[in-house]
């Protein structure tokens, strides 16, 4: 799939999020009022186009994983809109959200608390498609040996249980039963990060060829920029709650503009001492707590570019060439 999005009209989006804020409450005082709340996510808006495929990427805690269940509605958002096709789902209730949950499917983090171990692959597998299709037991079961095969694995493992697998064959499984009902979107909450390194490549490999072949949109959350680059057409940047970067794959890693993504970038490891030691840019100062009410840009303490305007004023995400936006008062000099 090429890493240019050949429109970027308003036909080709398939998922938007606009100002969209969730919010946790930590205490509440005696006449239940909130105290305490943990903004989890703060006011973010994006735009996934059909077929691409959005990386997100964040240190843990930044709100990343919360984001991506907000937009498949496993969490109710606090404010803010998700558009899937044009049509509002933060507003809709379970009954109105139905035939949305065929369209978007979600892989996990960890492969092997996201399965029922009470439940043999064929039913695991077999289940998204008794509850979105009308496929009788023997085509449900023609379409698991087809998938199965497609994910790597044999017809002989249908009968077999979640605990009787590798880590990586479980991944697989899920990856399988995600694409059973023929979603439209997919949600990757870190699908490779509990698996060995001589294993996550093959399991993004395979990500991009069921794209390919099903049509899939991903957004794909994880920390491996190194793999975010491989996948992903666009790459968003989450800092405490916020988008503090968005741009194309290919422009985020030749010019990040943000001093948090370079930062990140300078962190991803490489097979060269000489370059870890000149290039690497280790940020200092402390994480502010998310429950700190901090007036202007939340980076600011572990910037080494701040200025009072930084504790004043809250940058705005704003588009600094095409495609590439940023939210730094830096950029604003530029």
């Amino acid at each position: 799939m090429s890493k240019e999005q050949s429109s970027n009209s308003k036909q080709d989006i398939l998922v938007e999020a606009r100002n969209l804020k969730k919010h946790f409450t930590v205490e509440t005082s005696l006449l239940g009022r909130p105290t305490k709340v943990l903004k989890a996510v703060d006011d973010v808006s994006f735009q996934i186009h059909r077929g691409e495929t959005f990386g997100l990427v964040g240190e843990s805690g930044c709100g990343k994983s919360t984001l991506g269940r907000c937009i498949i509605r496993l969490y109710d958002v606090t404010s803010g809109e998700i558009l899937y096709d044009g049509k509002n789902i933060a507003a809709m209730n379970e009954k109105q959200l139905h035939p949305y949950r065929k369209q978007m499917q979600a892989i996990f983090q960890d492969p092997y608390s996201s399965l029922n171990p009470g439940m043999n692959v064929l039913q695991l597998i077999s289940e998204p498609m008794e509850i979105h299709t009308k496929l009788g037991r023997a085509e449900r079961r023609e379409v698991v040996l087809d998938l199965l095969n497609k994910v790597g694995l044999k017809a002989e493992h249908a009968d077999r249980y979640p605990h009787e697998f590798s880590g990586g064959q479980r991944q697989r499984i899920s990856i399988a039963r995600s694409i059973a009902a023929n979603p439209e979107f997919v949600m990757c909450d870190e699908p490779i990060s509990a698996l060995d390194v001589s294993v996550q490549a093959q399991v993004v490999n395979m990500l991009e060829d069921l794209q390919g072949e099903f049509g899939l949109t991903y957004l794909f959350i994880a920390h491996d920029l190194s793999m975010v680059k491989h996948i992903s057409d666009r790459i968003g940047v989450m800092y405490l709650g916020k988008l503090v970067e968005v741009a194309t794959s290919d422009e985020l890693y030749r010019r990040p503009a943000h001093p948090y993504t370079q930062a990140l970038l300078s962190a991803i490891p490489v097979p060269d001492p000489k370059a870890i030691t000149t290039n690497h840019q280790l940020l200092q100062g402390d994480l502010p707590s998310p429950l700190e009410n901090m007036a202007g840009c939340k980076f600011r303490s572990r910037c080494p570019f701040a200025t009072k305007q930084c504790g004043e004023v809250e940058p705005e995400l704003k588009e600094i060439a095409p495609g590439h936006y940023s939210a730094c008062h830096l950029n604003d000099q530029n």
